[in-house]
C-alpha cells in the first residue's frame, strides 16, 4: 500500500494482533456472511471518496478484480470422475465452475444464505445427478459423515479469520476427508503488492481481514498433522494442497 496514501484506514484493519477467542467465531461468521449476502444482492455501499479513488476499487467495481484473484483450485487439485468432494465457502461455485465436464459428486456448504438459495434452486436443474445440495454452516462445523469425500476445497475466506479459527477448520476437514483424501485452500499473502490495499477495501466492504504472515500459517498447518504437498501462488492469494 502506498505509504503516501492518507485513506481513513479503520482503527481494526490489522485485528490479528487480538486474540480471537472461540466464542466470538459466530458473530465473525454472521458478519462475513452478511458481507457477502450484500454483494451477491448487489446492494450499492457508500464508502469514502478516498477509497472510491483507489484503483482496487475501480477494478472491483467494473468487475475485473475478481478474475484476477480467483484460486484455481482444479489447477493443483482437478476432481475426479465420481470423487466426493466438499467446497466449503462455495459461493455459486457450481454455477460458475466446470463440475459437470469434471463429473464430480458435489458437496457445498455456506454462510451466505442468498449463495445456499441460489446453488439449491439452480443447482439441480444443472445437473441433478452431481449436485448433492449446499448446507448453511460455518467451516469449522462439518455435519458429515468420517472419511466421505475426496477432496475438500476452501478458497476466497481464510482470510477473515484468524489462525486458530483456521486450525479448527483444518481439524474438522480432517474428521470428514477419506485417508488419502487432499483439501485444497487459498491464504492471503502479505507480501502480495495487491494485499494490504485489498485490506482496506475489504475492511470498508463490512469484513475486517487477518494479514497473517505465511510462516505461521505453514506453522498451523503442520501442527494439526497436516503435510503441504502443492503450493502454487497467485496475485492476491496462494493456493495450498495438503494431506493428513
Amino acid at each position: 500500500m502506498s505509504k503516501k496514501r492518507n485513506s481513513p484506514l479503520p482503527s481494526n484493519l490489522f485485528p490479528s494482533q487480538t486474540p480471537y477467542q472461540s466464542e466470538n467465531w459466530e458473530e465473525r461468521v454472521a458478519q462475513v456472511g452478511y458481507r457477502f449476502n450484500r454483494q451477491y444482492q448487489k446492494q450499492d455501499l457508500e464508502l469514502p471518496a478516498e477509497i472510491q479513488e483507489m484503483p482496487i476499487y475501480q477494478e472491483w467495481v467494473a468487475g475485473i478484480l475478481s478474475g484476477r484473484i480467483v484460486s484455481p483450485f482444479w489447477e493443483i487439485a482437478q476432481p475426479k470422475k465420481n470423487q466426493q468432494c466438499l467446497d466449503i465457502g462455495c459461493g455459486v461455485s457450481f454455477l460458475i465452475y466446470p463440475w459437470r465436464d469434471w463429473s464430480a459428486y458435489f458437496y457445498g456448504q455456506e454462510i451466505s444464505t442468498v449463495a445456499r438459495d441460489t446453488l439449491n434452486s439452480r443447482g439441480p436443474q444443472l445437473n441433478s445427478k452431481l449436485f448433492k445440495g449446499v448446507e448453511l454452516g460455518p467451516a469449522h462445523q462439518l455435519n458429515y459423515s468420517p472419511n466421505q469425500f475426496d477432496l475438500a476445497i476452501a478458497t476466497g475466506f481464510s482470510c477473515y479469520f484468524p489462525l486458530k479459527y483456521w486450525n479448527a477448520v483444518l481439524l474438522a476437514v480432517k474428521g470428514v476427508l477419506k485417508p488419502e483424501g487432499h483439501f485444497v485452500f487459498d491464504i492471503l499473502n502479505p507480501e502480495h503488492p495487491l494485499a494490504e490495499d485489498w485490506a482496506v477495501l475489504e475492511t470498508y466492504l463490512g469484513a475486517e481481514v487477518f494479514l497473517e504472515p505465511i510462516a505461521e500459517w505453514e506453522k498451523m498447518i503442520k501442527a494439526t498433522g497436516a503435510k503441504i504437498v502443492k503450493q502454487q501462488s497467485g496475485e492476491l492469494f496462494d493456493l495450498y494442497k495438503v494431506k493428513f
